[in-house]
């Protein structure tokens, strides 16, 4: 992957780890309140490691109870 593209990726997983310990859950319980996600996908997504689909991230949003637009509310320039 190249490294601008992982770096994206990064911040974004920083961004969505942030949200859930925020909420004090865990990712097993964001795997249970999602309709498809595994723990082993939502700690891909939080470490960088997995470019996710636009119905990934529904369903990582349904898992966390928050709106879609609330996960990409981040600065990806910082």
């Amino acid at each position: 992957m190249e490294k601008h593209k992982e770096k994206k990726l990064e911040k974004f997983g920083l961004h969505i780890k942030k949200l859930r310990t925020e909420l004090d859950i865990s990712q097993d319980k964001v795997a249970l309140n999602s309709d498809k996600l595994i723990k082993a996908t939502i700690s891909d997504i939080e470490n960088g490691k997995r470019n996710l689909s636009f119905t990934t991230l529904l369903d990582l949003a349904k898992g966390l109870g928050k709106h879609p637009k609330e996960l990409l509310d981040y600065d990806i320039d910082k």
